[in-house]
């Protein structure tokens, strides 16, 4: 059994208390956010990211130090890594919701998406499967954004969880349907194995849709906790 927390957190004030855990570059991207609440989203996702590999690594949190140099093009914007620990983060946000998952050296990727969005008809024909196309036939509106999201944080979460992200093609995957328990069932990408991939719909908060992905091959288990500061 192999373990998954998720922390979710709202947006956290740009204080000193919290902006004191950044290093430079982070700093640096902060400051080059021209909305507020973008440079909250950013804080936050830094400090629970942090603070929750303080917390399973046993280091003070001003201690914990990140690489987030991209495995393609060098620069800061890939998964933050904590050099020499074998632990594997990965972070999340939409609206005023924030989230960081972590496990013990499984490859990891959570994914979290407003329900208030609407799913057109380009949408759809973008990023699902025919199979998952299929399934959405017949749905109401409102439904239909919440089959629609259910299965578009699935994918997020597994392209995450590779490292790859929008790399492999949406449609090359498909998922079981979106009112059952979240499983790969079909992937034309050599970087997806669903004999190997385990994820789980998340309850996240009211007026989300959220998942996580772990690429195992062992069941997991996932633990939510709703974080303050």
């Amino acid at each position: 059994m192999i373990d998954c927390v998720v922390w979710w957190s709202a947006p956290l004030p740009n204080e000193q208390r919290f902006l004191r855990l950044l290093d430079e570059t982070e700093h640096g991207r902060h400051v080059a956010y021209r909305q507020e609440l973008d440079k909250q989203r950013f804080l936050t996702g830094r400090v629970l990211a942090k603070t929750l590999a303080a917390e399973r690594l046993g280091r003070a949190v001003e201690a914990i130090r990140f690489d987030s140099a991209c495995e393609d093009c060098g620069k800061p914007h890939g998964r933050p890594k904590v050099p020499g620990a074998d632990l594997m983060l990965s972070i999340s946000h939409s609206g005023d919701l924030i989230g960081v998952a972590a496990t013990s050296g499984t490859p990891v990727g959570l994914d979290v998406e407003t329900a208030k969005r609407r799913a057109d008809n380009s949408l759809i024909e973008y990023a699902l499967s025919p199979a998952e196309q299929q399934a959405l036939h017949g749905l109401t509106d409102d439904e239909r954004a919440t089959a629609f999201f259910t299965y578009w944080t699935r994918k997020e979460a597994v392209m995450k969880a590779t490292g790859k992200g929008l790399k492999i093609p949406l449609q090359s995957i498909t998922f079981s349907a979106y009112d059952k328990p979240a499983e790969l069932i079909v992937s034309s990408d050599s970087a997806l194995d669903p004999a190997r991939t385990r994820l789980k719909d998340l309850k996240a908060r009211d007026g989300y849709r959220a998942a996580v992905a772990l690429l195992t091959s062992e069941d997991i288990n996932v633990t939510e906790v709703d974080r303050e500061f």
